[in-house]
């Protein structure tokens, strides 16, 4: 009796699931009934381009770029695909396509969290994607900064650093062909400090309009790039005058040309920067007038504006009296082993500067000329250069450079 019982129980519970199935099939087709969807301007997608771009290959042309898609099943899913179509894609496989026309079937590609199997796709316009397929082609560009902005009036933007300083363009040649520059953009309407960052690679074309949709690919999208910002001073070149000849700092005339250099460098730099040294002059080397050229050597913390990278120094000494002495003291330091030397000058005219009081004091005996041979190891007559020493005080000195005429032999 238990057992039909039992029985029984079962046999009502598997009717009540039964029931519950056609009552819920019923509900759904009355409430959420099945049809068909049409969703147009679907956008189509590529997979496969890394396969092309491994074998020199690249795609020029994709037809159509969108496409229309019929999708048939419950209203509710319809619904939901229809609310999240910016999602939904269709996608060509191009892993296989070959140089020309590839004419390609394609499927769809449903958004995230839509379950596919609740709706089919009976039909597709049109059938198929046909992909044209081209040799790739490739071009080198230097990237250039650009400020979209404009610099402080208080400075002055230097020369930029660019890392890479090159990219390389892939795609096909006549999307290439549109480009005319690649530039890594700074937008700030007033730049006032360093800058140093990545800035994404823009395409230009010929009249520095941005390139936007080409189909191509580049080597690197950004740039790291270092934009110093810096003030900029005229600074005065300087030499420094050594006393002598019986002259001082005092009796020169010094005109530098040119007087000054604009210089440009960081603001905490330029602060102790007040004048560029460009050498000494020793005042004995200075007979009359007398210009040198001297090279402009600037610290590599700052940059030279002016391009300029020598300076002519005319120096002329004033206020003083010369006088001609024949001075016959004339000796040489002893020879190299082994040689003999020979004097062949017994006379030289020697100039000394000074105030006309002191040189009136000054005698031909008070003047040794001497040469040094110590070095000297070539045989014959030859000119050697000779310093001349003044026994007298400090307000007179010799001025110009002397040699004396030697013969030597063994």
């Amino acid at each position: 009796m238990m057992a039909r019982l039992r029985e029984s129980r079962w046999v009502y519970i598997l009717l009540s699931i039964l029931l519950a199935i056609i009552f819920w099939a019923y509900i759904r087709a009355a409430v959420d009934p099945n049809g068909i969807t049409q969703i147009h301007n679907v956008r189509v997608e590529t997979t496969g381009t890394n396969v092309l771009t491994s074998q020199g290959l690249t795609i020029s042309d994709i037809s159509p770029q969108t496409v229309e898609l019929h999708v048939e099943g419950p209203n509710s899913a319809r619904s939901r695909l229809v609310q999240s179509r910016n999602n939904l894609s269709v996608v060509v496989d191009v892993s296989r396509c070959v140089e020309g026309e590839n004419v390609l079937r394609y499927k769809p590609s449903w958004p995230d969290n839509f379950n596919e199997e609740e709706v089919f796709v009976p039909d597709q316009e049109p059938p198929t994607i046909t992909v044209t397929v081209e040799k790739l082609y490739t071009k080198t560009f230097n990237v250039e900064f650009q400020l979209s902005g404009k610099v402080d009036s208080r400075f002055q933007m230097g020369t930029p650093a660019i890392e890479p300083e090159q990219v390389i363009i892939s795609g096909p040649v006549e999307q290439v062909n549109q480009v005319a520059k690649v530039a890594a953009i700074l937008e700030d309407s007033n730049l006032d400090e360093r800058f140093a960052g990545d800035l994404p690679l823009t395409l230009l074309d010929d009249e520095g309009n941005t390139l936007t949709g080409l189909d191509v690919t580049l080597s690197a999208d950004t740039a790291y790039v270092v934009v110093p910002v810096v003030v900029t001073k005229n600074v005065a070149l300087k030499v420094d005058v050594q006393a002598g000849g019986g002259a001082m700092a005092e009796d020169a005339v010094i005109k530098i040309e040119p007087e000054s250099l604009v210089v440009s460098g960081l603001e905490s730099d330029m602060e102790g920067l007040e004048e560029i040294y460009l050498g000494s002059i020793n005042l004995a080397d200075v007979v009359g007038t007398k210009t040198v050229t001297l090279p402009i050597n600037l610290d590599p913390r700052f940059t030279n504006e002016s391009g300029l990278t020598t300076a002519n120094v005319t120096i002329k000494v004033e206020g003083l009296d010369t006088e001609v002495f024949a001075v016959s003291n004339i000796r040489t330091s002893p020879p190299p082993e082994g040689y003999i030397v020979d004097v062949v000058t017994q006379s030289l005219l020697v100039t000394v500067r000074g105030p006309a009081e002191d040189l009136a004091n000054i005698d031909a005996s008070q003047i040794l000329v001497v040469a040094d041979l110590s070095n000297m190891t070539v045989e014959g007559a030859r000119q050697v250069h000779a310093r001349v020493y003044l026994n007298s005080t400090s307000t007179v000195g010799v001025i110009g450079e002397y040699t004396i005429l030697v013969n030597m032999s063994r």
